[in-house]
């Protein structure tokens, strides 16, 4: 046992006395379930005989096993995201971790830039909401020992755990609504179609179309924020009566208020003239010049289920199995759509 008085012990001496690498004294450290038991008991009873005690500052930095998460979405701006990472801190701080927030500002390269500096940080695990299909980063994560949870997003893989809505439900519910109170001429604002969210909220509002009998118009928006919504509006403005829509389907809120905002700017009268249905039922939708009805995802829920898997994640270790939770999308009715049509 070493005195107080006596040469500080390093891990490399650790390792020398086990007759293993350093590499294999750090996962005893920081990932047991890697090392062979009689491998991982030759290396703890040298740990005991020298007395060695780890620096754990390094320790955490070199495993990622510190208190830290990383949380990284499309758009912090966006009210839907705000209200997942609030959930998601929430149940970090419970748990003893700290966040860090990256903003990807709905851009691909951002995103991965903020992925490969969470790899840097060594931070002990990421909740991601990913812009597209981001299986090589996620990948990279894993490798390097980070555990990551996938939220906004529904995968049958079995790679990793991860949260979402069923949007395809969403998608339909909304236009059921439209097509039971009269609407045949009903247009869909979303985009870009790279987003899988934007694509299964289609998909939905086309199986309801099609079985109502109903036409769905697709206008397409380069952004899901208010300003996409305001060129749908004018697309709208433009077309002959006779092919105008009578109600808007919109991928998310921000688009669907931009919408509001734009056909009262041209002196549409909704939902008179055109009736609109969101998606996400931020709270700015109730509040909204004619209150947006909305398809509810549990933003909050979404979050605080992200960081409860992850922290399960850490604690169970190799026996932990992976989980897709999916929840069930809910349509609250308000005046935007609440006119029958003839």
């Amino acid at each position: 046992m070493a005195s107080n008085g006596a040469p500080r012990i390093s891990m490399r001496e650790v390792a020398a006395l086990a007759k293993v690498s350093i590499g294999t004294v750090s996962n005893v450290l920081n990932n047991p379930d890697r090392v062979l038991p009689a491998t991982r008991e030759r290396v703890e009873r040298a740990i005991a005989e020298t007395g060695w005690v780890p620096n754990q500052q390094a320790q955490q930095l070199r495993a990622g096993h510190g208190r830290t998460v990383g949380l990284a979405v499309m758009d912090v701006t966006n009210p839907f995201f705000a209200d997942l990472l609030r959930g998601a801190q929430s149940t970090l701080s419970e748990h003893g971790y700290t966040a860090t927030i990256g903003d990807a500002d709905n851009d691909p390269a951002r995103q991965t830039a903020i992925l490969r500096s969470f790899l840097e940080q060594r931070v002990r695990g990421v909740i991601l909401g990913p812009i597209g299909n981001s299986p090589g980063e996620v990948d990279e994560l894993t490798r390097a020992g980070i555990h990551t949870v996938l939220v906004d997003r529904i995968t049958t893989t079995s790679e990793t755990c991860t949260v979402g809505v069923d949007d395809v439900a969403g998608g339909r519910i909304a236009v059921e609504h439209l097509t039971e109170r009269g609407h045949r001429r009903i247009a869909f604002a979303g985009g870009p179609s790279t987003l899988v969210q934007v694509r299964d909220r289609m998909e939905g509002a086309l199986q309801a179309a099609e079985a109502a009998g109903a036409t769905l118009i697709t206008i397409s928006v380069p952004i899901l924020e208010f300003a996409g919504g305001r060129r749908a509006a004018d697309e709208i403005a433009l077309m002959p009566l006779e092919e105008r829509p009578t109600a808007v389907f919109c991928a998310n809120d921000l688009v669907a208020i931009g919408l509001l905002q734009g056909l009262i700017a041209v002196g549409l009268r909704v939902p008179d003239d055109i009736a609109i249905v969101g998606y996400d039922d931020i709270e700015f939708a109730a509040a909204a010049a004619v209150p947006l009805s909305s398809v509810a995802q549990p933003r909050r829920d979404l979050g605080t289920t992200a960081a409860r898997l992850l922290v399960a994640e850490f604690e169970q270790g190799a026996e932990h199995r992976h989980e897709a939770v999916t929840f069930t999308p809910e349509l609250s009715v308000r005046a935007s759509s609440a006119h029958r049509v003839n």
